[in-house]
């Protein structure tokens, strides 16, 4: 598996969801000013330097265009960080996961430890328990990464991709 599937793509941009507008990532509220967790289109993170640019929002097209390229470093973590043989719709669930959580916490989580070496000494009794332990933000429990993570187990384990 070396890229993302059609199927994962479109499983990706529902659980990202489209905003043309600016908006806080962290309390979803839309922002006319710049943020650090300030998004855009299919969860582009915008960087400061990129304000300007993307202030007023953003197409449908210019947003499919951004997560092509967002995605690619995502993609690359999944395929060089995995020791193992891994489906489509594996490889899938490992990009979409990682593009949420981020490459740095991918590459340091029991997650990854776990499908390079399935005994691994972690925290987590499996590796369902440790990918559905990814769903705090700002140390809270949010029922939406909840959802999120229990579609992406449910596409990683069994290869259904849908919400």
């Amino acid at each position: 598996m070396n890229q993302l599937s059609t199927k994962g793509l479109s499983l990706l941009k529902t659980l990202e969801g489209f905003r043309n507008a600016p908006y806080d990532d962290q309390t979803g509220k839309d922002t006319d000013s710049w943020v650090a967790g300030a998004t855009v289109g299919f969860g582009h993170l915008i960087d400061r330097d990129e304000w300007d640019e993307f202030k007023d929002g953003v197409t449908r097209e210019e947003a499919e265009r951004l997560l092509r390229q967002d995605l690619r470093p995502f993609v690359n973590a999944v395929r060089n960080k995995t020791q193992t043989p891994l489906s489509q719709h594996q490889f899938d669930a490992l990009v979409i996961f990682t593009f949420n959580i981020g490459r740095t916490a991918f590459r340091n989580s029991s997650v990854l430890k776990l499908i390079n070496r399935p005994q691994a000494n972690t925290q987590y009794r499996n590796l369902e328990s440790a990918w559905k332990a990814w769903n705090r933000s700002q140390g809270q429990v949010m029922e939406g990464l909840k959802r999120r993570r229990a579609i992406e187990w449910q596409l990683f384990e069994s290869g259904r991709y849908r919400k």
